[in-house]
């Protein structure tokens, strides 16, 4: 990247307007983590009315609500300012300056960014009155892959990675690292931020369990249809013994993320 390049991609990341945008996009992904709870609960009481229970869901009903539209063009473009920061942040952040730090930094800022890209893509799709489904994009990539030779490893190492990510969730809540992400707040604000970012990362670190278990049981039984993604994921959960009190609990727990997502929209490090 030439020092022209580096400069004026230092000041898009630095300047006020990105900052104002992505800390919408963290709000943004806050009401979609409440709606995906809210889906979740319904389903473990029967009452889901068919809504899917991931992204796609939870903006499926953004878009029938009132004033729906409006609100998913403004989070399409705070979603998309976020994936744009932290792809940014990936390779212009020199906080990790070096060797596995500095690889490790790469991976997970640049994941993060195009999860959010992907994301705002699906809330302009839903904006622009088109539609998109987590659940079928996942089973047809699978099948693309497990339909290729050598395509099962593939799959197989996909699950792994995603289980890895779950487990680092689970982590991340239990030892409280996400207050690294954030100028904690003191007093009951700082303590309830403590308790909503710990029940929100063990709930989606286990619900994205799931989505890692479903790719390996796609695999091993070169089935893609299996592999449903968050969707499949939970309504797996449901079919668990005493599974729909853990569904519910999972809900709950993607809804205290929802909410941390506000919080962390207002403070968070950028």
């Amino acid at each position: 990247m030439t020092s022209s390049a580096k400069s004026a991609a230092h000041g898009a990341k630095n300047s006020r307007a990105v900052q104002v945008l992505a800390r919408a996009g963290f709000a943004a992904s806050g009401v979609v983590h409440i709606i995906v709870g809210v889906i979740a609960i319904s389903l473990a009481l029967g009452q889901s009315g068919g809504e899917q229970a991931d992204q796609s869901g939870a903006l499926a009903q953004l878009a029938a609500a009132p004033g729906g539209v409006f609100l998913l063009w403004a989070a399409t473009v705070g979603l998309a300012a976020l994936g744009l920061w932290h792809l940014l942040s990936a390779f212009l952040d020199r906080s990790a300056s070096s060797g596995k730090d500095r690889t490790l930094h790469i991976v997970k800022n640049g994941s993060k960014g195009v999860v959010y890209l992907v994301i705002a893509f699906s809330a302009g799709t839903f904006a622009a009155g088109g539609s998109t489904s987590s659940s079928g994009s996942t089973s047809s990539l699978t099948a693309d892959l497990l339909s290729t030779s050598g395509g099962v490893f593939v799959v197989v190492a996909i699950g792994l990675v995603v289980i890895g990510i779950a487990a680092y969730l689970v982590f991340k809540g239990v030892t409280h690292r996400f207050e690294r992400d954030l100028s904690m707040p003191s007093g009951t604000a700082g303590r309830g931020v403590r308790i909503l970012g710990t029940v929100g990362y063990v709930a989606r670190g286990i619900a994205f369990a799931g989505v890692g278990v479903l790719f390996l049981v796609g695999a091993a039984t070169n089935d893609p249809e299996k592999s449903t993604g968050l969707d499949g994921a939970l309504r797996s959960f449901a079919e668990l013994p005493a599974g729909k009190i853990l569904l519910v609990l999972i809900g709950v727990g993607w809804i205290a993320y929802g909410v941390y997502a506000f919080f962390r929209a207002r403070y968070t490090r950028l």
